[in-house]
């Protein structure tokens, strides 16, 4: 408070709040003494939002360890790498490999669905622009049909760390070993472990879900923008009443049905 007898307005306190960043700020213990509900509540806001700041630039150390160790070897590009898109009925199987600078110090990225598709589209722009590199592999329902989604899933990384404009010096990978001459690692549930996969999974999450709404154009009645391809009501009543389309997996049991169906009415 600037003077002692004319104490800062709740507004003016909300703004100066704004401005901290240092739990010592002095200032801070100046509001702690102003008994008015709306001081208390306006620095109540504050320090929730601090801890959580704190949380999360946490996680972000303790998801950067695996990127660190292979860092300290000497290896400075180390790819994470990630699918979404292995359960829908209908759509393509996307994977994304990225490379991350070593200075990489972007809070909030965690496994794609633990995420809010504003926070997703927000951290996609956001890892486009610091990415080193970024690599997209995308295989669609024939293929998937062909060699089966665990094959197609695999098949989908390998495309993506080929498309990287560099060549890593490892690989990170979510619950998946490839066959490359390059080393690598498998980590269960990596997209919540490794700051890497993590923005894999986020870059292959919104590239899918941006495909899957461009579907919803061409094949209108499934819902494909709501339920990116996944079995929904919506989609299974599509899939009776409008039959299987050439995005839909014939290899999966309900498409396989609707097939079966679509022929016997013939």
């Amino acid at each position: 408070m600037t003077e002692i007898n004319k104490p800062l307005s709740i507004a003016e306190i909300k703004k100066v709040l704004q401005t901290i960043t240092d739990p010592t700020d002095e200032r801070l213990e100046a509001f702690r003494l102003d008994s008015r509900k709306g001081a208390l509540a306006a620095l109540n806001s504050w320090e929730r939002k601090v801890e959580k700041q704190r949380m999360q630039e946490m996680k972000l150390q303790e998801m950067l360890a695996y990127e660190k160790r292979v860092w300290s070897k000497g290896k400075k590009w180390v790819a994470g790498i990630d699918e979404v898109g292995r359960g829908p009925l209908a759509g393509p199987v996307v994977s994304a490999a990225v490379i991350l600078p070593e200075d990489f110090n972007v809070v909030g990225i965690n496994d794609s669905k633990q995420l809010s598709l504003a926070k997703r589209d927000a951290l996609f722009e956001v890892i486009q622009a610091e990415a080193l590199a970024i690599g997209i592999g995308i295989k669609d329902s024939t293929v998937i049909d062909q060699v089966n989604i665990y094959e197609a899933s695999k098949l989908a990384m390998i495309e993506a760390v080929e498309r990287l404009k560099v060549q890593p010096d490892h690989l990170l990978i979510d619950a998946m070993t490839l066959p490359l001459s390059i080393s690598q690692e498998s980590i269960i549930k990596g997209d919540a472990k490794s700051v890497s996969i993590a923005a894999a999974s986020i870059i292959a999450k919104v590239t899918r879900d941006r495909m899957m709404e461009e579907y919803d154009t061409v094949y209108p009645g499934y819902g494909f923008s709501k339920n990116a391809g996944y079995g929904t009501k919506e989609h299974l009543n599509g899939l009776d009443s409008l039959g299987v389309t050439a995005i839909h997996r014939h290899s999966f049991a309900p498409v396989r049905e609707a097939d079966n169906q679509q022929k016997s009415s013939l």
